[in-house]
């Protein structure tokens, strides 16, 4: 019986979707408000009967929509076009999910709302909706200009900023305070886990495919590649992150495979299927006697999020040294919310304290936005140029003198550029390094009494357990920070050159740099030893013990030294060529 139910709705779904959609296509429309329509139509809250009749089977196979058009999106987005607009995307994200908030709660407290209400909307307001967003571009073959590579790397920046709103909010709702430690700590623990994730992954992942792709099966590859996502987002919603931005990890990996086209075209239809059935969903959840008795708080929500992230994002951009065409595009795609303001109010609603109207109209808000933001799209380009017309010409001039100010920051030469590139090669290839020691560290101590079950008998004891977890993690780690040192010592030797300059230090010139070049790897170094030792304070060995590991270590390194460095020195050539290998066959 569940079955045939089952098999009722999704067929009710796919018809009505598909009538509304060719309608929608006859008229020249983007098909995202159509799906959302449709939803209407056969939704609860549409009279006269109820057409569906297992609500929660379909926002399952919602959220599998989600999944897929969220890993579309990083087989597209790989990571050197994230790398071309991170900085920008950065400070852009950040300055509109701030002034989101603060529009937000000004909103909530100007209709009278409770505090923990107006502090919701503000969260609820500040996150863009990714999946809308996607199949948008996507619909109207925007996805390559340069304005969409922008509102990528932003949607990216605000789904990781999401999570510490979660944790944030979580933080306000159960104790009435703010912890900044606690969102602090959850940005670190998330940026090492993207980190490692990417790296561990881009040496393997390929490789793996590869492989697959040597039987020369379609229905191998691609059962394959959805395992790989599938796992991969199940080990993410385990470590209690984003199962979209596990999904968006996977598919950036994969993004570096020679059969990414390939891969491209087996997940085309899967994901046209299921991200129509997760736009159908939202429709299922929107009421419209929301929309009448909360009229006006839609209403000026609506209009909120529209101007405040067209102002917020194109503001954040601008400062970022981008030019106004691409700032406004990039503001008017970004005038929406989605599934993020799902998530927060439902857990407002889980934490007992928001009021029940909080849903509804996030819903409501999320669908409106979702209605205007394929034509705020399209409108983008001839309204960037109006008021490009009807911009004074003062503040044209402070713009460009800014524009100036910010290229005279820039090196101005090839022996510059040649030089901030190897500065910034070194500093990335150090951190990244420094990152998988603390992975490592991190990991021993979290599956510390998973991991001392096997260990031999004759060390059954709590001192020599955390002694032998902690000398093998150490032991582990020795490539990443023999890498670490020495890309720190060419760093400490290039600055020492460039700051240390023979009319100061005159005769003692030779001796300065070689201080300089020797002090910041040690400094360095030992402040890395003070980070590995906090973070794995759980299994530091007793003092005695732990000064035989160190010793032991200290003797074995001259011996494997050597053997390190060419290990090292394989890895980041094979993680080099994967990235700079160009995918699809």
């Amino acid at each position: 019986m569940h079955a045939e139910l089952f098999l009722q709705d999704l067929a009710m779904i796919m018809m009505v979707a598909g009538l509304v959609t060719v309608l929608f296509h006859r008229l020249k429309l983007p098909v995202v408000p159509g799906y959302i329509l449709a939803g209407l139509i056969i939704g609860p809250h549409t009279p006269p009967f109820a057409l569906i009749h297992d609500l929660q089977t379909i926002h399952t196979l919602a959220e599998l929509g989600v999944v897929f058009l969220l890993f579309s999106l990083g087989l597209e987005f790989n990571l050197k076009k994230l790398g071309r607009v991170g900085a920008a995307a950065l400070v852009a994200a950040t300055l509109e999910t701030s002034l989101m908030i603060w529009v937000g709660y000004q909103i909530g407290r100007y209709f009278g709302w409770q505090t923990m209400d107006a502090v919701f909307l503000g969260a609820m307001m500040a996150i863009s909706s990714t999946t809308v967003i996607v199949k948008t571009l996507g619909e109207l073959g925007l996805k390559n200009q340069k304005f969409a590579h922008y509102i990528f790397g932003m949607l990216i920046v605000e789904d990781i900023l999401a999570i510490a709103i979660l944790a944030l909010l979580s933080g306000v709702a159960s104790s009435g305070g703010i912890s900044f430690g606690s969102v602090a700590q959850t940005l670190a623990e998330l940026a090492l886990f993207m980190i490692v994730t990417l790296v561990v992954g881009i040496l393997a992942v390929p490789r793996l495919l590869a492989y697959v792709a040597s039987f020369r099966s379609q229905e191998t590859l691609l059962v394959a590649v959805l395992g790989l996502c599938f796992g991969f987002c199940l080990l993410v919603t385990k470590l209690h992150y984003s199962m979209a931005l596990g999904a968006f990890l996977m598919g950036a990996i994969i993004a570096e495979s020679r059969q990414l086209r390939q891969i491209e075209r087996l997940v085309e239809p899967l994901r046209d299927m299921f991200s129509a059935i997760f736009f159908v969903a939202v429709g299922l959840l929107l009421n419209p006697q929301v929309l009448i008795d909360y009229a006006v708080p839609v209403l000026v929500i609506t209009l909120a999020v529209i101007a405040g992230k067209v102002a917020g994002a194109s503001f954040g951009l601008l400062l970022a040294g981008q030019n106004g065409s691409t700032a406004l595009r990039a503001g008017f795609g970004l005038a929406q919310i989605g599934e993020f303001s799902f998530i927060i109010a439902s857990l407002g609603v889980s934490l007992k304290v928001t009021s029940d109207f909080l849903f509804p109209i996030a819903v409501a808000v999320s669908t409106l936005t979702a209605f205007f933001g394929p034509w705020l799209m399209k409108s983008a380009d001839p309204l960037s140029r109006l008021l490009g017309q009807w911009m004074p010409r003062r503040v044209v001039g402070v713009w460009e003198a800014y524009d100036v100010w910010l290229q005279s920051l820039s090196p101005q030469n090839e022996d510059e550029v040649l030089l901030a590139k190897m500065i910034r090669r070194i500093l990335v290839h150090a951190f990244v390094n420094l990152a998988l020691v603390i992975a490592i560290f991190v990991s021993a101590a979290a599956f510390f009494d998973g991991v001392k079950v096997y260990l031999p008998q004759l060390i059954r004891h709590e001192g020599l357990e955390m002694a032998a977890v902690w000398a093998g993690a150490l032991f582990l780690s020795l490539p990443f920070l023999i890498a670490a040192y020495r890309k720190l010592k060419a760093l400490s030797m290039l600055l020492a050159e460039m700051g240390v300059k023979p009319e100061v230090a005159g005769q003692y010139t030779v001796q300065a740099r070689k201080v300089v070049s020797e002090l910041i790897p040690i400094v360095a170094m030992l402040v890395m030893v003070l980070l590995v030792a906090a973070l794995s304070a759980s299994i530091l060995p007793p003092a005695p013990l732990l000064v035989g590991v160190l010793v032991g270590m200290g003797l074995l390194l001259p011996l494997l030294w050597k053997r390190f460095v060419r290990l090292h020195s394989r890895l980041q050539i094979a993680l080099m060529e994967t990235l700079e290998e160009e995918g699809g066959e």
